[in-house]
C-alpha cells in the first residue's frame, strides 16, 4: 500500500484499506444516520447495508467474481446501492453515462463486456436491446422489477464471495470521449481509498454531521468522489437533487442545512449566482464549497464570496488521477491557481517538444503528475497506457506553470492552444478578460483555421448576464484595452447559452464547429 497523505485540518479516518471496508465501517458505526435522500427515498446506513447485500446476492447469481457489472444509472440512491452491491458481489463496477444513446453505449459495453447491466425504467428497453446483441447475461432494472424498498425488506442471507483486497479493481471510469472512443480507466480499492483521503486533505470534513449536496454526474470522477465515496468515508448524509435547476438547488441547500456543496465547474457556480432565490436563502450551515472540472475565473470566485461569505476551494484532477492539487485552508486561495500539490503527489512542468525537460517556476509547459492514487492503466489497452504514463508520470495534456511557492496555474488544454500569426494564444487568458466585464455571465473562446493567414483565428462566444444587454463593439473595446492585438478575437458572438458537456464543462468541440461554420459562411 503506498504512503498516504497527511490529513491537513480534517478529522483522521480509520485506517481502512478498501472501499468496501469503508462502506461497511459506516454501516456498522452509524447505522441510524441518514445516508441518502433522493426524491421520495430516504435510506439510513443500516437500510443501505441491507439493500446492498440483497442486490449483491442477485448479481452473484449471474456474475462470477472479477466479472464486470455496468451501471447505467443517473445520480440517485439507486446508483450508490448498485455500486456498493457490485463490490459486495466481488465484481467490477463500470460507470457509464445513462444519457448516452445506443450508438455511444454499444462500443463502451463492448470495451468492458459486462456480465450484467443495472439500469432504470427509462433505459430498460435500450439496454435489453443492446444486451441481446452483445450477449450480456443479465439486465437488472432498479425501480421496476427490483425496488430499493424491496431490497431493504429482503431477509438476510449469507453471500459466499471473497472480501475485496486493496489491489482489486473497484471502478472503471471512462476518460474523455471528446476526441475519440473513451477508454476504460482502472482504479483499485486501495488507490480509491487514497483518493478519498486526498479529497479530505483538500476539503476537510467531520466524521459525523455533514450534509453533502453533489451536482456532478456520479459517472464522472469528480462526482464519483464528491457524491459517492467521500461522503461514505465521513458517514455523511447525501442529498441528491432531481436535476440541476439553480433555484431548486438553492432551495435544497437551505432546506436540508447542507454543509458541503459538491460544486464543480464554473457553470455550476454561475448558475447558482443567477438564481432568483439566492439572495434571500439561509445558507448559514454551508461550510465547504469545492470546485473542479474546469478552471474557475477570478470574477466568479469574487462573486461567490460576496454572495455567501465563503471561499471556493478549487482542486485539480482528471479521470486518471484525482485530486492532484487544491487550494486549502492551509495554503489559502491564490487567484487563478488550483493550489499546490497534495503532499503525496508530485507536479512537474515539462517542455512541449520532448516532454522530458523540467521547466523552472514561471515557465509554461505541459503538466505531468504522479501519486499513489493514479490509475493502474487503461483496461486492455497497453499502448494507450504507455502513451499516458511515461517515466512514471501521467502526462495530463494540460498547459500550465508553477509559481515559486509550488502553486499550479492551469492555462489551457494542450490541444486548445491557438496559433495566431505565429503566436501561441491561450483561450483561458482571453476568457478571463471577458469575464471581468460587469455584464458578462459566461464566455468561451476557440480557434479555427483561417485561410487568410494560414494559421488560426480566435472566435469568442459571450453570454450576457440576465436582464443585461451588451454589444460586440463594447466587448471588442474592452478586450483591446487589456490585451495585445493578436490575442483579441476576430469575431465576437453574443449567444443565449454556451454548449456544455454532460459534466457541465464548456464543450469546445461544439464551439469550434459553430465557429468554423460561421467563418466559412457568406461574408
Amino acid at each position: 500500500m503506498p504512503a498516504l497523505p497527511v490529513w491537513g485540518v480534517g478529522e483522521p479516518r480509520p485506517d481502512l484499506r478498501t472501499v468496501s471496508a469503508m462502506f461497511d465501517h459506516a454501516v456498522a458505526t452509524a447505522p441510524e444516520a441518514v445516508m441518502l435522500r433522493h426524491l421520495d427515498t430516504t435510506l439510513t446506513y443500516r437500510e443501505a447495508g441491507r439493500a446492498v447485500a440483497a442486490l449483491a446476492r442477485r448479481l452473484a447469481a449471474d456474475a462470477e467474481p472479477g466479472a464486470v457489472v455496468a451501471l447505467l444509472l443517473p445520480n440517485s440512491a439507486e446508483f450508490d446501492i448498485a455500486y456498493f452491491a457490485a463490490l459486495r458481489a466481488a465484481t467490477v463496477p463500470a460507470l457509464l453515462n445513462p444519457l448516452y444513446p445506443a450508438p455511444q453505449l454499444e462500443p463502451l459495453l463492448r470495451e468492458v463486456m459486462p456480465r450484467a447491466v443495472i439500469c432504470t425504467p427509462a433505459t430498460r428497453d435500450l439496454v435489453r436491446g443492446l444486451a441481446g446483441r452483445l450477449g450480456i447475461a443479465s439486465v437488472i432494472c432498479l425501480g421496476a422489477e427490483v425496488t430499493l424498498a424491496g431490497l431493504v425488506a429482503e431477509p438476510e442471507a449469507r453471500l459466499d464471495r471473497p472480501a475485496a483486497a486493496p489491489d482489486d479493481v473497484a471502478a472503471l471510469l471512462f476518460s474523455g470521449g471528446t476526441t475519440g472512443l473513451p477508454k476504460a480507466v482502472e482504479h483499485t480499492h486501495g488507490r480509491l481509498v487514497t483518493a478519498v483521503r486526498c479529497v479530505e486533505y483538500n476539503w476537510p470534513t467531520r466524521m459525523s454531521g455533514e450534509v453533502w449536496l453533489p451536482i456532478a454526474p456520479f459517472t464522472h470522477v469528480y462526482g464519483f468522489l464528491q457524491g459517492v465515496l467521500a461522503p461514505v468515508s465521513a458517514r455523511a448524509e447525501v442529498v441528491i437533487p432531481e436535476r440541476f435547476k439553480p433555484e431548486h438547488v438553492v432551495e435544497m441547500l437551505a432546506r436540508h442545512r447542507v454543509t458541503v456543496f459538491g460544486g464543480g465547474p464554473p457553470a455550476i457556480y454561475a448558475g447558482l449566482l443567477a438564481a432568483a432565490n439566492l439572495p434571500g436563502a439561509d445558507l448559514s450551515a454551508l461550510r465547504i464549497c469545492p470546485a473542479g472540472g474546469a478552471p474557475m475565473p477570478l470574477e466568479l470566485h469574487q462573486r461567490w464570496k460576496r454572495a455567501t461569505g465563503l471561499d471556493v476551494h478549487e482542486g485539480y484532477g482528471m479521470t486518471e488521477m484525482a485530486p492532484i492539487s487544491g487550494t486549502t485552508a492551509l495554503s489559502g486561495v491564490r487567484p487563478g491557481s488550483v493550489g499546490p500539490a497534495i503532499p503525496c503527489n508530485e507536479i512537474q512542468i515539462v517542455d512541449l517538444e520532448t516532454g522530458r525537460r523540467i521547466l523552472p517556476a514561471g515557465e509554461r509547459g505541459e503538466v505531468r503528475v504522479r501519486g499513489p492514487h493514479m490509475m493502474t492503466g487503461h483496461r486492455n489497452r497497453p499502448q494507450e497506457t504507455a502513451e499516458t504514463i511515461r517515466d512514471g508520470f501521467i502526462y495530463t495534456g494540460d498547459i500550465g506553470h508553477l509559481d515559486a511557492d509550488g502553486f499550479l496555474f492551469i492555462t489551457d488544454r494542450r490541444k486548445d492552444v491557438v496559433l495566431v500569426k505565429g503566436f501561441n494564444v491561450f483561450p483561458r487568458e482571453v476568457e478571463e478578460v471577458l469575464y471581468a466585464h460587469p455584464r458578462v455571465a459566461a464566455a468561451g473562446v476557440v480557434g479555427v483555421a483561417d485561410a487568410r493567414t494560414g494559421g488560426e483565428a480566435l472566435v469568442a462566444y459571450v453570454v450576457p448576464r440576465a436582464g443585461e444587454a451588451i454589444t460586440e463593439a463594447e466587448l471588442a473595446a474592452h478586450l483591446a484595452e487589456r490585451l495585445v492585438a493578436y490575442k483579441c478575437p476576430g469575431e465576437i458572438r453574443i449567444v443565449e447559452a454556451l454548449p456544455m458537456t454532460g459534466a457541465q464543462k464548456l464543450d469546445r468541440i461544439a464551439l469550434r464547429r459553430a465557429a468554423a461554420d460561421s467563418l466559412s459562411g457568406p461574408g
